[in-house]
């Protein structure tokens, strides 16, 4: 998955279900009981969102190093003084930072060698990011954590789309054609461990803007989050899949009972590699164009998420960092790996986006792997792709299949 900065602009390209003006507001319920499901290999149809062609004219400044971590990212308007300080910018900020900060401690202490490079960087007309890469330690092959704040303007056509107003024949809206200021941040994080039997993480969550055009001054701003947490694991363990999915459903539960469904289901139909027929990993939760309920409980539900990635992840990585490998296990891993560089380079919103729009590149393309590979007719007789689901029994250090899982 990308980078925050590719993947937070990338919103602009997918319009949201509802105005945020809209005063209807769903109501939260009591949690209820939802059983987990495996993911099935055939998906059902995807959600399709409403494309807009917007290729470079998205206007995003150039990066300037810094040395130093500034207190915010935010403009003067924006910042972190007075009533500001209250603004979902801010907040949202505040709260990226803060999960950053905390992913890349637990991963430093899980991998027990390994420390993250950062760069700062920030940007003329104000935003930047701080992006952190820990490569070659002793757990993780590659560990990618990034933050970013990202100011820039978009072209009508995306506004139209972002309000939901058609244009008639004669290429009149309600609203005046001119460039959209445009705000998101967001934190954006690919953790590649050395094990095949660990399993790769990946967890985006971001917020967006558009402020009024400059020759429409009295149109409504829009906002929309977007976010998720899903894992790919080359080998998979029952008890860590019942693991990980538990914690995303307690995390959703907290706010709507229905979201765990709705967003396993978003996640299952989004990470499909369509040219394979495969789902990239075993999913999690994904949830984009999100603001059809109030903004305060959905500033509250993709902080929960946030926080949420270390208690979901750490404890599958402690139960298999050392597990015993060989050859064989890493070539799979390798291959896995391989599926995972085509699903981010060919249908990855955020990274496409990027690459399309003068975004930073090592920001965008730290969610690759330092290795992979692609062998050709890997798997005689037809193209299966198989699923091994197995327990280890660690005392025995015996290996028992649960089930597989085959596409013919």
């Amino acid at each position: 998955m990308p980078a925050a900065a590719a993947a937070a602009a990338s919103l602009v390209l997918f319009a949201p279900s509802r105005s945020s003006s809209s005063s209807s507001r769903r109501t939260l319920r009591r949690p209820s009981l939802i059983p987990l499901r495996r993911a099935t290999v055939a998906p059902s149809r995807p959600r399709i969102p409403r494309l807009v062609a917007v290729h470079a004219a998205v206007a995003i400044e150039k990066e300037t190093p810094e040395e130093e971590r500034p207190e915010t990212f935010l403009r003067a308007a924006d910042g972190h003084h007075g009533a500001a300080s209250a603004s979902v910018r801010a907040r949202f900020e505040r709260m990226i930072r803060e999960a950053q900060d905390e992913v890349c401690a637990a991963i430093e202490a899980a991998d027990g060698a390994g420390k993250f490079k950062e760069d700062v960087w920030s940007r003329p007309g104000g935003g930047g990011g701080i992006s952190r890469v820990l490569q070659d330690g002793g757990v993780w092959e590659k560990a990618g954590v990034n933050v970013s704040v990202v100011y820039g303007v978009m072209p009508p056509e995306a506004y139209r789309a972002a309000k939901g107003e058609a244009v008639s024949g004669n290429g009149n809206s309600s609203v005046k054609a001119g460039p959209v200021p445009f705000f998101a941040a967001g934190i954006s994080s690919v953790l590649h461990p050395k094990n095949p039997f660990a399993p790769t993480l990946h967890f985006n969550y971001r917020y967006f803007e558009t402020d009024a055009p400059k020759d429409a001054p009295g149109a409504p701003r829009q906002w929309w989050f977007g976010g998720g947490t899903d894992f790919t694991p080359a080998y998979i363990f029952e008890e860590d899949v019942k693991h990980f999915h538990r914690v995303q459903k307690e995390a959703c539960d907290k706010f709507d009972p229905s979201f765990y469904p709705r967003f396993k289901k978003w996640c299952d139909d989004y990470f499909f590699i369509k040219h394979r027929g495969e789902r990239r990993g075993l999913g999690g939760i994904f949830f984009d164009d999100l603001n059809d309920y109030d903004q305060e409980m959905l500033l509250a539900f993709s902080t929960e998420c946030a926080r949420s990635v270390v208690r979901a992840y750490v404890p599958i990585i402690e139960r298999r960092k050392d597990t015993p490998f060989t050859e064989q296990h890493k070539a799979w891993q390798q291959l896995r790996r391989g599926r995972y560089v085509e699903f981010n380079l060919v249908y990855d919103r955020g990274t496409t986006f990027g690459l399309k729009t003068g975004g930073r590149i090592e920001s965008i393309l730290v969610s690759l792997p330092l290795t992979a590979r692609w062998e050709y007719d890997h798997i005689k007789g037809g193209g299966c792709t198989h699923l091994i689901l197995m327990s280890m029994d660690a005392r025995r250090k015996t290996k028992q299949s649960v089930s597989v899982i085959s596409r013919a």
